[in-house]
C-alpha cells in the first residue's frame, strides 16, 4: 500500500488539501499577478537579448561557403526563441487582461495621496484633528520656504556687501589722516 506524497514527506495535509487547494491556486490576488507580469517582462528581455545575440552571430548565406548545418541551428534556435517570445507575450496579455478585470471596480487615486504625511515627533497625520497632509503638499509648502529664504539670504548677502564697502571706505579715511 502506498502512502500519499504529503504523508511520505512527513508533511501533514494542511487546510488546502485536496479541492480547496486547486481553488486557492485559481484564485490569484493582484499582486500576485503583477509579480507574475513582472517577471513575464523579464524573460521578455531576456529572450530578445538572446534573440539579437544569436542574429548579430548568425551570418547570412549570401554565397560564401558556410556550414549549412551550424546555420540550420542556429536558425532553428532563433525560431524557438521567437515561438517562446510569441507564448510570453500572450501570457502578458493574459495577466494583463486580468489585473485590469480584478481593478476595474477601482476609482484611479492619484499616487501623491498614497503617500501620508508623517510630523516632525513621528505621530502620523490620522493622529490630528485636521484635514490630512501629504507629500505633495508639504514639497510645495518646503518650495515656498526655500524661495524665501533665498531671498532674505539675497538680502542678507547685500547689508554685507554695504557693510563691507562702508568699513572699506573708513579704513581708507583713517589711514589717509594718518
Amino acid at each position: 500500500m502506498s502512502t500519499p506524497p504529503l504523508a511520505a514527506s512527513g508533511m501533514a495535509p494542511g487546510p488546502f488539501a485536496g479541492p480547496q487547494a486547486q481553488q486557492a491556486a485559481r484564485e490569484v490576488n493582484t499582486a500576485s499577478l503583477c509579480r507574475i507580469g513582472q517577471e513575464t517582462v523579464q524573460d521578455i528581455v531576456y529572450r530578445t537579448m538572446e534573440i539579437f545575440q544569436l542574429l548579430r552571430n548568425m551570418q547570412l548565406p549570401n554565397g560564401v561557403t558556410y556550414h549549412t548545418g551550424t546555420y540550420q541551428d542556429r536558425l532553428a534556435k532563433l525560431q524557438d526563441h521567437l515561438r517562446q517570445l510569441s507564448i510570453l507575450f500572450r501570457k502578458l496579455r493574459l495577466v494583463y487582461d486580468k489585473c485590469n478585470e480584478n481593478c476595474g471596480g477601482m476609482d484611479p487615486i492619484p499616487v501623491e495621496q498614497l503617500i501620508p504625511y508623517v510630523e516632525e515627533d513621528g505621530s502620523k497625520n490620522e493622529d490630528r484633528a485636521g484635514p490630512p497632509r501629504f507629500a505633495s503638499e508639504e514639497r510645495r509648502e518646503i518650495a515656498e520656504v526655500n524661495k524665501k529664504l533665498k531671498q532674505k539670504n539675497q538680502q542678507l548677502k547685500q547689508i554685507m556687501d554695504q557693510l563691507r564697502n562702508l568699513i572699506w571706505d573708513i579704513n581708507a579715511m583713517l589711514a589717509m589722516r594718518n
